[in-house]
């Protein structure tokens, strides 16, 4: 929804109405206001994406626990913690991710384009050829 810019007054001189040209995204599942940048200097504040930063966790805690023995492979991993072993698959392809991308999610900088339903899905590994 975009709304035009407008100062109306009425004959009586009561009301006032402004209307703000502004649009609505959706980022992380909440709506967001987004205003054009030309009527606003004001920066959206960064917003982590909790689930996005579990699953990075849980990615390198599982290749870590598979590099060092703690388990041989994915089967275990997915025993261990009584999940699918598609799930740890898709998770651990998460350490993947070129360096940029993790610490924009850590930060909380990454794009409304970067969600977790699209980084569970295959991507490049090459780094250059992952922006989103």
């Amino acid at each position: 929804m975009i709304a035009k810019t407008a100062v109306t007054v009425s004959r009586d001189g009561d009301a006032i109405t402004v209307h703000v040209p502004l649009t609505f995204a959706k980022r992380g599942g909440r709506k967001q206001i987004v205003l054009p940048d030309a009527t606003s200097s004001w920066a959206p504040r960064a917003r982590i994406d909790n689930t996005m930063v579990k699953a990075i966790a849980r990615g390198f805690r599982w290749r870590k626990q598979l590099e060092t023995g703690v388990y041989t492979t994915i089967e275990e991993v997915a025993a261990a913690e009584k999940i699918n072993t598609s799930y740890v698959s898709r998770v651990m392809r998460l350490t993947l991710l070129a360096p940029s991308i993790i610490e924009a999610i850590l930060d909380g900088r990454q794009g409304p384009e970067i969600t977790l339903a699209k980084l569970m899905k295959p991507f490049p590994v090459e780094w250059e050829r992952q922006w989103f």
